[in-house]
Formats: C-alpha cells, structure tokens, sequence
C-alpha cells in the first residue's frame, strides 16, 4: 500500500509538471494532486494484491474469485482511480482563489470524502454484491433462519 501511495505521488506529480496537465494546474493547487495521488497509489496498493492472492487461495466458506471477477474488480479499482484523479484536479482548480495551505486543507476533506456517495448507492440492485453472499443465497442458506 504505501508503495502504491509512492507511485501515485510520483504519477501525479508528473502529470503536474511535465505533461498536458501542467497548464491546467495552478502552483498552489498541485498539492491537491499529489495528495489525489497518495489515495489512488494507496488504494491500488491495497487491493490489487488483495484481488490476485484471491485468484489464488480460497475456502469453503469463500470459494477462489473466477478469472471474471477479478478482472471486474481491477477494473472497478481502476476507475475509482479515475475518479479520484478527477476530483484532484478539479479540486486542484481552486488553487487559482485561494492560497495554497488552504487549498491543501480542503483537498484532504474533499478528495478524502470524495467516495461517500458512491458507499451510498445500492449497488446490491446493479448486482455487484459480494461473491460469497451470492454464492450462499443460491445455495438456499438463509442467515436470517434461526438455528
């Protein structure tokens, strides 16, 4: 994790200073970026080795994730690190207003809440629920049945 928080630093940064972005990116906004990056390096740090050590070892109780979910699960890790770089360089936007610690202390609160809304839609309805729930109510397990 903290590997993938070094990296994302490193990528944001870059983007900051020598690429398409770097026009975009006042001075005293490229604080938000990097700390966009530290959450998507960490987050992919995280849980990319999390998805592939599920690839290979699993339970009864959590069978091994099919190749199919876990490629559906580094796709949704990658475009959550989308997301997040696009809330870091919009928050980024407001270095061009305000000076840059106060700009720093509102990308941590923005970029750091930035998720609550997507922990709030039910993703249950989209059937993206974990695989073991599912695999337990096919099975005709019910945990609501008393013992």
């Amino acid at each position: 994790m903290i590997l993938g928080a070094f990296a994302g630093v490193s990528l944001t940064t870059g983007l900051a200073d020598d690429s398409f972005l770097s026009p975009a990116v006042p001075e005293d906004g490229r604080s938000a970026l990097v700390i966009g990056g530290i959450g998507m390096g960490g987050l992919t740090g995280l849980f990319l080795p999390l998805i592939l050590l599920g690839l290979v070892r699993g339970t009864e109780e959590k069978p091994r994730l099919r190749t199919a979910e876990a490629l559906r699960k580094v796709l949704a890790v990658l475009v959550f690190d989308v997301y997040l770089l696009a809330v870091s360089v919009v928050v980024a936007q407001l270095g061009w207003v305000l000076p840059e610690g106060l700009t720093v202390l509102l990308s941590v609160f923005v970029i750091g809440f930035s998720w609550m809304p997507l922990a709030l839609i039910p993703w249950e309805r989209f059937g993206l629920t974990d695989v073991g729930a599912r695999l337990g109510s096919r099975n005709g397990s019910d945990s609501n049945k008393p013992d």
